[in-house]
């Protein structure tokens, strides 16, 4: 995996590094060690899926406060989103500022967006699909039913 630093410390774009072959290719989307070696302490509790019918539709600002703050790594797995974060942490020499990036299932990048920040996103095409993987720091088991 390629990661690539931000405007907004902690929050990265990461490109999965693919293995071509005949047939295709194989790529990592998420590996401990790569993101340790990152300085990201990253542990998935959950992974959610939102479809989204139609262009134009938006979804955010997304936030969650103490204690129930969340990581995210987020990929387009169809179609493609205009994903915005916010860097809410009051102590940040960037708070308050945002980044915008296109995901999309061409281009297969992923955002890791930390704790304390808000999250949105607006799809650029019908029927996109969005996938987010959380992590929570009181490593909270969540009860799905």
């Amino acid at each position: 995996m390629i990661f690539t630093e931000t405007t907004l410390k902690g929050a990265f774009l990461i490109d999965p590094e693919r293995v071509e072959d005949n047939r295709g290719f194989l790529a990592r989307t998420w590996c401990q060690r790569e993101f340790e070696t990152h300085g990201i302490n990253f542990r998935p509790v959950q992974c959610n899926i939102s479809y989204n019918k139609k262009r134009g539709t938006l979804r955010g600002m997304h936030y969650q406060s103490a204690p129930h703050e969340e990581a995210k790594l987020v990929r387009c797995t169809a179609g493609a989103i205009c994903d915005v974060i916010i860097d809410l942490r009051p102590a940040s020499p960037t708070f308050a500022q945002h980044i915008t990036v296109v995901l999309s299932a061409e281009n297969r990048r992923m955002l890791f967006i930390p704790t304390a920040f808000a999250h949105g996103f607006q799809t650029l095409e019908d029927h996109t699909e969005v996938a987010s993987i959380l992590h929570n720091l009181r490593n909270i088991s969540y009860h799905c039913t």
